[in-house]
């Protein structure tokens, strides 16, 4: 545990597998205390025992990013619990449910537009509303993981693309407003909100997720990769931000595009 985000709590969308595991593990390797958020409880156990194994500190909550009350209820609980300490959010959670203009399911394309767009934009609401409290020498952080897919066209990929392009757009409008919430001083100078907002876009991990496209394992990142990365954008300095950050395979075949 190398202790820099020693003191911080972080909760962690998609935490029982994947990208999400591989971020739970990352931060608490850095010493943050982490809530590990997923609809699957087993999953979520097995994250944490891997964290406890590791020496890191973590939690399990129960948390559907597609039902508002349980977002409102888990963000509470967090900041009923650690105060606030609870002042990193990392949204994850994602699916696909792959589908043909000439056969997609309404039921499977809301539901993607659900967990990957709708979900993340209102969890972070909810994380703002408490952390826009903190005093001036304190800075919360956001970290939204988005996709390549956002800035990329794909057959049979109309739900996801389509609702990681609006995850995009609706990050980058937050991270606008909160430019426009700064706080201009009796002496002119600014204090920014007391949050920022920054967002990874990678490309193919070698996740569950992606068995479904048969990529071969070489053309993919392992998803420590990105949460390293992810990592680094929770340690960059507090008077900066990184509005994107791209992160893809060395043998991506369709790299630059």
């Amino acid at each position: 545990m190398d202790g820099s985000l020693k003191g911080r709590v972080a909760l962690v969308t998609g935490g029982a597998s994947g990208l999400g595991r591989a971020t739970a593990l990352a931060l608490a390797e850095a010493g943050a205390h982490v809530a590990i958020a997923d609809i699957d409880a087993a999953g979520s156990e097995e994250t944490l025992s891997r964290v406890s194994a590791a020496g890191g500190s973590a939690e399990v909550v129960g948390l559907d990013v597609t039902d508002d009350e349980n977002r409102r209820s888990v963000v509470a609980g967090l900041f009923d619990r650690h105060g606030d300490a609870f002042d990193i959010l990392v949204n994850v959670a994602g699916i696909d449910r792959p589908g043909y203009i000439t056969d997609i399911d309404l039921a499977d394309y809301r539901q993607v537009q659900a967990v990957n767009c709708e979900g993340p934009v209102f969890l972070t609401s909810e994380f703002m509303k408490r952390v826009q409290h903190l005093p001036a020498e304190r800075t919360a952080d956001v970290v939204h993981v988005v996709s390549l897919s956002a800035i990329t066209s794909g057959s049979g990929a109309i739900a996801y693309n389509g609702s990681k392009a609006g995850f995009l757009n609706a990050t980058k409008c937050i991270q606008r407003e909160l430019r426009e919430k700064a706080v201009t001083q009796p002496d002119g100078s600014e204090r920014p909100f007391p949050c920022r907002v920054q967002s990874v876009i990678p490309a193919a991990m070698d996740t569950p997720m992606m068995e479904q496209w048969g990529i071969p394992g070489h053309l993919m990142m392992p998803p420590s990769a990105v949460a390293e990365a992810i990592r680094t954008l929770l340690l960059l300095h507090p008077a900066a931000f990184i509005p994107e950050m791209q992160i893809v395979p060395r043998l991506e075949p369709n790299f630059p595009r």
